[in-house]
């Protein structure tokens, strides 16, 4: 079930074209990280996603409801987490909730029901009988969070959701997006941490400009912009017997005095072969793995390759 679909979206400020021809789908269970630097579009994106910007051009549909002819549906559909939070600092936790599920409509009992889980799931019971202005960063940024859940959306759009919270509330709070994915719910999280990106999302869309110019999973993202995956195999003793070990049309990258690395497009068919053509010449292995190419590394070479070439899409 596609939760979130759009096409050729577009947003002009004037003569700025803020987002240009954005086509994404999301169904149900997934988890898409929009990435890209600042200015590059993502806010504005998620922002017409939630029927707060009108697009300029283009559709999208939100759990099956248009952003422009059927924003209330689609604002029932969504939780929406802001970089911007909004917050009424005079009012306490329980107090807030209660007055946004009352916008959305929840039973009195089901607000202060979920409100009581929320706050102690996220860690703020004990601050309960704070008011708002009291609230360090990272909390309210959780507050915000349960904000978001309070009337369990089928779509989450989070701007942000780490940002100033300690290591500690940060894993809490990833562990918690990880846990959110269900057969009835997609999350888009905007984030400039990459790594939080790579250990939440089932997709990654890296958007510069305005355009989406690089768009599939980190498996994906890794083979076609890296390249074939590169294996490391380390030997108990000198390198020089195992070398004369390994199948021909291995690409050698890298050597040192009792390791080598190389590249090789099936590692599952080639692999084996290695470890028993050392095997056969008596030569002892005490490692054969995966090099670990991290999203940083897409990333940057998507970005620097979409700054040098103003023109290209993923």
């Amino acid at each position: 079930m596609v939760l979130i679909e759009t096409h050729d979206l577009t947003k002009h400020f004037g003569t700025l074209a803020a987002v240009e021809g954005v086509s994404l789908r999301v169904e149900a269970g997934e988890i898409l990280a929009l990435l890209g630097p600042n200015g590059a579009g993502k806010t504005t994106t998620i922002r017409m996603l939630a029927s707060i910007l009108r697009p300029t051009r283009g559709t999208a549909q939100i759990n099956g409801f248009d952003v422009v002819q059927e924003p209330i549906e689609v604002r029932r559909s969504v939780g929406f987490l802001t970089e911007h939070h909004g917050l009424y600092t005079r009012m306490r936790p329980q107090e807030y909730l209660e007055f946004f599920g009352s916008i959305y409509k929840l039973a009195t009992n089901v607000i202060r029901e979920r409100t009581v889980d929320l706050l102690a799931q996220y860690g703020l019971s004990e601050a309960s009988e704070l008011r708002l202005g009291q609230f360090s960063k990272g909390m309210r940024q959780k507050l915000i969070l349960i904000r978001a859940l309070l009337h369990d959306p089928a779509v989450l759009l989070l701007d942000e959701p780490t940002s100033a919270m300690d290591p500690s509330s940060a894993h809490m709070v990833r562990e918690s997006i990880s846990g959110l994915r269900s057969a009835n719910r997609a999350i888009v999280v905007c984030t400039h941490n990459l790594s939080e990106a790579e250990m939440l999302a089932d997709t990654i869309a890296i958007i510069l400009r305005g355009r989406i110019i690089a768009l599939g999973t980190p498996k994906e993202l890794k083979q076609k912009l890296l390249g074939d995956p590169v294996m490391e195999l380390r030997l108990a003793g000198s390198l020089d017997g195992g070398l004369r070990c390994l199948p021909p049309g291995i690409k050698t990258l890298d050597t040192g005095k009792n390791w080598l690395r190389y590249q090789v497009a099936q590692p599952e068919i080639v692999n084996p072969k290695v470890l028993q053509a050392m095997t056969e010449a008596g030569v002892k292995v005490v490692t054969l793995s995966e090099v670990e190419r991290s999203l940083e590394d897409v990333y940057l070479q998507v970005i620097a390759e979409g700054e040098n070439n103003p023109g290209r899409e993923g």
